[in-house]
This record gives structure tokens, C-alpha cells and sequence, in this order.
């Protein structure tokens, strides 16, 4: 389960009339400490945001879920509540969580959640669905490897299991192992 955390920016922007305006813009991005949260921000923002911005709020969400979009173009947080029910007892038991559904209008989003959760085992209600202050998400990408670069062939360079065993078969060392050997038993007699 992915801990996803929402960044908090501040810089100055341009505007449709040319005018330069501080505006705090809020990110969620996937990471495992709030060090990587801030580290990751950075990076994303630097290909982003032209000039100096800092970053002045990072928090842990309760999101469990992101639902994206290509034709998406607003965030939008949706409740999702999973009703189960006790076979003992037959007491219901509901467990909520948010989902973050990228989207055009509150219906789409509506229609996506729906969507997403078809095929679940518990059934589920849809408790509220707002628009969120995100402006983007940034889940987490494995590392590429750089074309100039190819990745190591461990078969290739690593010795057989049999070589290892003879390289530590040194004749010398079997020698002085039965040596102490025999020094030791003629101590204890």
C-alpha cells in the first residue's frame, strides 16, 4: 500500500494578464518517508516551476487509492465506504476510505468510482465526492536505467558453485586446521 503524502508549494506565477502573483499550488506524490516526500518534491517541481519556490507543507494523506485520467483534468476526493457483514453476529461493519479520482466534472468522477470498484467482494456506498486542491499527482517510478548504460550479466561474471568450492580447499590451510586439531587433543591428555 503506497503512503502518499500532499506537498505544499509557494512561488511566483505568471497570470492570463501577464501580471506576476505568489500562488501556493498543493501536490500529492507516493514516498516512504516525509525525507523522500521532500527530496521527490524538489526534483518534480524543478522541471516544473521557472525560478525559486519553497515548499512549505508536507503531510501525510489518507488516500488509499488514485483513479487516473488521460482526458481528466481536475482532482477530485471521493469517500468510498465498504459495508461487510458479520456471518455470526450479521452486525454490519463500515470501513471508509478516500479515493482521489482524476476527472472532468463530479459525475465523470461519480462514474469512474463506480467503475473502479466493480468486482469488489463488500459492498459499497459513495458518501461525497469534492473537488480536491490538487494539481498533480506524482506516483512513484522505478529508476530507468540510462541507455548508456547496460545492465550486468551476474552469470557472466560470478564463478561457478563447483570454483568456489575449490577455491577454498587451499592444501596449506587443511594442513594447519589438522595441526591445531592434533595440538589441541594432546593438551587435553
Amino acid at each position: 500500500m503506497n503512503t502518499w503524502f500532499e506537498c505544499t508549494a509557494k512561488y511566483n506565477k505568471m497570470d492570463e494578464n501577464g501580471y506576476e502573483k505568489k500562488v501556493s499550488e498543493t501536490y500529492l506524490l507516493d514516498a516512504v518517508s516525509f525525507t523522500e516526500a521532500e527530496s521527490r518534491i524538489y526534483k518534480e517541481l524543478q522541471t516544473m516551476v521557472s525560478g525559486e519556490f519553497t515548499v512549505s507543507k508536507i503531510a501525510k494523506t489518507r488516500i488509499s487509492e488514485i483513479i487516473p485520467s488521460e482526458n481528466g483534468d481536475r482532482w477530485y476526493k471521493a469517500k468510498v465506504t465498504f459495508i461487510t457483514v458479520n456471518e455470526e453476529s450479521g452486525k454490519e461493519k463500515r470501513s471508509s476510505q478516500n479515493v482521489l479520482v482524476c476527472s472532468c466534472n463530479i459525475k465523470e468522477a461519480f462514474d469512474q468510482v463506480i467503475e473502479a470498484m466493480q468486482g469488489m467482494m463488500a459492498d459499497f456506498e459513495i458518501g461525497g465526492i469534492n473537488e480536491s486542491s490538487i494539481m498533480d499527482v506524482f506516483p512513484y517510478e522505478v529508476d530507468k536505467i540510462p541507455d548508456n548504460l547496460k545492465p550486468v550479466d551476474i552469470e557472466s561474471i560470478a564463478p561457478a558453485d563447483d570454483e568456489l568450492y575449490e577455491a577454498d580447499q587451499d592444501p596449506d590451510l587443511e594442513h594447519e586446521e589438522a595441526e591445531d586439531l592434533e595440538h589441541e587433543e594432546t593438551e587435553e591428555d
